[in-house]
């Protein structure tokens, strides 16, 4: 939560948005059946995406007008996907339901979240608040590789989980997670 309030007080126009997108979705009272409160978990999380997609698009392909600012949009946008990847992961493992609409969804939005954050590594952003390693900077080309075999592999999920076929769903995801850890093994601290 933390994180998405620093989010829309680095991003003041989405704060707008997603005040005036997320009432139409929550809902007004009481306890809803499962069915509804997934349709609005997923109306919210496409609403919050959406927004986050019009009101980084421009603020991603230019420069950040603070290094702070660009770290808490990586982390911001790797949180997100983290979180979306991890309910895949659940159902992929056992530990969730497996709901092929709901993997499907969450999939698409990893996949898209997945696209958002390598902006956001440019200069000056290896000092504060950052599990950033040195060795992006040094060896650039061999992190954007990493970051485009995630990307890659993220979309090869998304594509399983569409079919709702839940081994499908589970070789991707093994194959995803690898292209994390790779990741993170070479280019994230502790």
């Amino acid at each position: 939560m933390r994180e998405g309030k620093a989010l829309l007080g680095i991003f003041p126009e989405l704060s707008e948005i997603v005040r005036t997108l997320i009432p139409a979705a929550a809902p007004i009272s009481g306890n809803l059946p499962v069915n509804q409160q997934r349709k609005n978990m997923k109306t919210v999380s496409i609403l919050v995406v959406a927004a986050a997609a019009i009101g980084f698009s421009g603020v991603a392909s230019a420069q950040f007008a603070k290094p702070e600012d660009a770290i808490k949009y990586r982390k911001s946008a790797l949180f997100v996907m983290q979180q979306h990847y991890a309910r895949v992961g659940a159902m992929a493992s056992g530990r969730a339901p497996f709901d092929a609409k709901v993997a499907a969804d969450n999939a698409a939005i990893a996949d898209s979240m997945a696209k958002l954050p390598w902006a956001a590594f440019g200069d000056g952003t290896d000092k504060g608040d950052t599990k950033a390693l040195p060795e992006i900077w040094k060896e650039q080309a061999k992190f954007k590789a990493a970051a485009d075999k995630m990307q890659g592999e993220m979309s090869k999920l998304a594509a399983a989980a569409k079919t709702g076929n839940l081994d499908s769903i589970k070789t991707a995801f093994q194959a995803t997670s690898g292209t994390c850890k790779a990741c993170h093994d070479d280019f994230r601290g502790k």
